[in-house]
């Protein structure tokens, strides 16, 4: 029998903007499915998008996930220190002939950075590019010439096995066509810098919001192409505001940042998320209290919704 590897999860924000309630319910989440099975947690602050990422973001996500009694193992890992090895990782697709240089315009390359969104329509791209630059002389031009780098998605759908949402298929290739691995200032993108960092740091169990259950199946073409194994997934359902609608970083008066610094008991916090994980642990629990509790089978497979009156009870715990 192969032995089972322990868990290795983590924890992946993106220091763009305040966390807020939505993203404490998902890392907590996912802090204490590893830990309630005696796993590690890695941290990994994903700061490649250098327009919207600043250092006092920086500090409010650590800040934030020490007040709610988070911890992690090992240093944290900046995506930003890692370019060498992440622009390696491309260029080895385009060696392979896994993927091409793309001289298409900026305004369709753009976002390339970051994690698809769900109710944000998504570009499919046509395939210019594709057969454009097939001898070696047309790609010399082609990198010659100010160029993205796009992955050349298989045809067919791609299944895998959600611990939470369940069995799932996408097509990639109908969806949204060959993707962007690197922008035309040779940053890495989104989907490549997770997978990659993912297999650097040994990773083998992702645990994150369902808003990403369709960045899924690129991560796993990328993961077959570079020849990484497949971590499992676990996609939880995202928490709503009174009007239904997915929290977002400019809802200020919902950061965890503020709430912080209003003398908020985080206990408070960990109690909200206890209940929406299907505990009955008390309306103010420590992350210990949380963890020895936590069972993935009594999570919600529905939205969590953060109601007016919640938010004031929230707000008000001293």
């Amino acid at each position: 029998m192969v032995p089972i590897a322990p868990p290795l999860g983590r924890l992946a924000p993106s220091p763009s903007g305040r966390l807020h309630l939505g993203h404490a319910h998902t890392f907590v989440l996912a802090w204490a499915h590893v830990r309630s099975r005696g796993g590690r947690l890695c941290l990994r602050l994903e700061d490649l998008d250098s327009t919207r990422c600043r250092p006092e973001y920086v500090r409010g996500v650590l800040d934030d996930l020490e007040w709610l009694g988070l911890d992690w193992d090992g240093p944290v890992l900046f995506q930003s220190q890692r370019l060498e090895a992440l622009r390696a990782a491309a260029e080895r697709l385009v060696d392979s002939g896994a993927a091409y240089p793309c001289v298409c315009t900026r305004a369709e390359l753009e976002n390339a950075q970051s994690a698809p969104q769900r109710g944000v329509e998504e570009f499919r791209y046509p395939g210019t590019c594709r057969h454009r630059f097939e001898s070696s002389a047309a790609r010399a031009e082609a990198r010659a010439r100010p160029h993205a780098l796009r992955f050349r998605v298989p045809e067919g759908a791609i299944a895998f096995w959600d611990g939470i949402a369940g069995a799932r298929s996408f097509d990639v290739s109908a969806d949204v066509g060959d993707f962007v691995i690197s922008n035309r200032a040779f940053v890495p993108a989104y989907q490549l810098a997770v997978v990659v960092d993912d297999a650097e740091q040994g990773v083998n169990e992702v645990f994150r919001g369902d808003d990403l259950l369709s960045s899924t199946p690129r991560q796993i073409a990328l993961q077959r192409a570079l020849g990484l194994a497949e971590p499992a997934w676990f996609h939880a359902p995202l928490v709503l505001d009174a009007a239904g609608r997915r929290l977002a970083k400019r809802s200020d008066d919902l950061s965890l940042t503020e709430l912080r610094q209003a003398g908020v008991d985080p206990r408070a916090i960990l109690g909200w998320v206890a209940a929406s994980a299907g505990m009955a642990a008390g309306a103010r629990v420590s992350a210990d209290d949380l963890c020895r509790g936590f069972e993935l089978r009594l999570l919600s497979r529905t939205p969590t919704l953060l109601s007016d009156l919640v938010l004031a009870e929230l707000r008000a715990a001293r």
